[in-house]
């Protein structure tokens, strides 16, 4: 991807919280049409590294790039119309309709006090459209099952506009079904030119819809790069401290077993 400028990027980024450096020397590029995974055991970190990429949280070393930007030189909206965020579930009490919901990510380029009009109706409902859910626009977001919900989050993020989307383990409540759904649907999302950066306990899942992977243990990262090259069973053994073994399937896929399968 030589000379091309990455949608977002870390450079010896140091993350943390409280003054503490919980993870340090992290490096990342993501480009238009690919996808990263990231993974590593709970508690190393990767919440707080999406919370610092999406600037939530201040760099405690180093720095991020949006779009070759500086993250802090930019403002909220700016970093919204480069950078989406759907998170793990959507847990709410409202009865929001889907399209309501989905109107927040379309309106993200407005200023504080505009309210969305036929333009951002229009983007929210192609968002819906885009992903096949066009029917669920009227429903409340409430009365949805966790993959329908999903896809809507997945809709909203395509309605704001922004060229990379950060996802943070969106399939871990889902069952088998909507995992293949929201997984086709996040395949559909890079081959339109978008970039994921995607984070995910699952390596199976991480072979199958991701193009590189970044392995991250405590204090900083293991690897970085292709999925094929980076996703070894000694590193992952290491990562995630059971044996793991790592098989080529038949349709060329990579399986990741435990030592109890």
């Amino acid at each position: 991807m030589g000379g091309v400028t990455p949608l977002v990027e870390a450079r010896g980024l140091a993350v943390g919280h409280g003054g503490r450096t919980i993870l340090s020397g992290v490096g990342l590029s993501l480009h238009h049409g690919r996808i990263l995974c990231l993974l590593g055991p709970n508690g190393v970190g990767k919440t707080t590294l999406f919370r610092t990429l999406l600037g939530l949280l201040p760099p405690l070393g180093g720095e991020v790039l949006l779009g070759g930007s500086p993250l802090a030189g930019l403002g909220r909206s700016q970093v919204a119309q480069r950078l989406a965020y759907v998170p793990q579930s959507l847990a709410t009490p409202f009865a929001w309709r889907a399209l309501d919901l989905v109107l927040m990510g379309a309106a993200t380029r407005l200023g504080p006090f505009a309210r969305p009009g036929p333009a951002e109706t229009a983007r929210a409902e192609a968002a819906l459209a885009l992903l096949g859910i066009g029917d669920l626009a009227t429903a409340e977001i409430t009365r949805l099952s966790g993959g329908q919900r999903q896809m809507v989050l997945l809709a909203r993020a395509i309605a704001q506009g922004a060229e990379a989307i950060a996802m943070d383990e969106p399939t871990a409540s889902l069952d088998f079904a909507n995992r293949i759904r929201v997984g086709k649907a996040i395949r559909g999302l890079a081959a339109r030119g978008l970039g994921v950066l995607m984070c995910t306990h699952d390596p199976d899942q991480a072979a199958e819809l991701g193009d590189e992977a970044l392995l991250i243990e405590r204090g900083g990262v293991l690897a970085a790069g292709p999925v094929a090259e980076v996703m070894t069973a000694a590193r992952l053994t290491r990562l995630y401290d059971i044996p793991v073994r790592r098989e080529a399937l038949p349709e060329g896929r990579l399986h990741f077993s435990g030592p109890s399968d």
